[in-house]
């Protein structure tokens, strides 16, 4: 479950990422459709990496969620 609650935080870090705008493609000499599908793998790895360095402690909360409940 631990896992599944680190997914789901990098899942929602990688859409924040994506609206704030990073990996957004350049206006002049751009990449074109290739770009685009490069910069989303390489925002879904940063948002990754923000959750394996602590993320922003989602995955916790879920993870306490997900557990709640399992003990008794």
């Amino acid at each position: 479950m631990w896992q599944a609650a680190q997914d789901l935080e990098a899942t929602f870090l990688a859409s924040m990422l994506k609206s704030a705008g990073v990996g957004k493609a350049r206006e002049t000499l751009g990449g074109g459709a290739g770009e685009e599908r490069f910069t989303s793998f390489l925002v879904d790895a940063q948002a990754r990496e923000m959750v394996q360095a602590g993320g922003i402690g989602l995955a916790e909360q879920l993870f306490a969620a997900m557990t709640r409940g399992q003990h008794g």
